[in-house]
């Protein structure tokens, strides 16, 4: 089996569970912003430190996988035995907090607004970060058009601070502390 399909040659793409659309199509859009935040977040994964939070952010990559997934599906009925392991919960942005709220404990007040810079990892999760808000702001755009469950909003938001905290975190650890404006 080949990679390529030829089948979108011509500015079209298929959908999980059928359909077209043009690849510029808001949930193409969507999905995709979400599949690039998985992907940096993986380089944020193999930065240096590589342990640090690894287990929280590879189960945010399979969260991103999933709720990619049910973003590239206009109609969920027609795959729900494919998407039964792609199920988001609340509990997982009440994870993202908990997370946020230890780190708070550990981190230096927040007195300026933050560069997004300092170590590797630091900087790859603020990369990350804004990746994120993008992907937010696609997902907001698709759900004008199309119902998007409101907690893939929540999701999205809630994690791009925790990226933000774990930038903050990961320049802390390392003796770098924020760069600020």
């Amino acid at each position: 089996m080949t990679i390529y399909t030829r089948t979108g040659d011509a500015g079209e793409t298929g959908l999980f569970g059928g359909g077209r659309v043009p690849k510029d199509h808001a949930r193409v859009q969507a999905y995709g912003d979400v599949d690039e935040l998985n992907s940096v977040l993986g380089v944020a994964r193999a930065t240096q430190p590589v342990h640090f939070f690894d287990e929280l952010l590879e189960t945010v990559q399979r969260d991103l996988f999933a709720l990619g997934g049910q973003l590239a599906t206009p109609d969920p009925d027609k795959v729900r035995k494919a998407l039964e392991k792609a199920e988001l919960s609340e509990s997982r942005v009440a994870a993202f907090e908990r997370v946020m709220d230890e780190a708070d404990r550990e981190l230096p007040e927040l007195r300026a607004f933050v560069l997004p810079a300092g170590t590797p990892k630091a900087a790859a999760l603020h990369l990350g970060r804004t990746v994120c808000r993008r992907a937010e702001r696609s997902v907001v755009t698709l759900s004008h058009e199309a119902e998007v469950p409101e907690l893939f909003l929540v999701y999205l938001n809630r994690l791009s601070d925790l990226l933000f905290t774990l930038a903050r975190l990961a320049n802390h650890r390392e003796g770098a502390g924020d760069v600020t404006w």
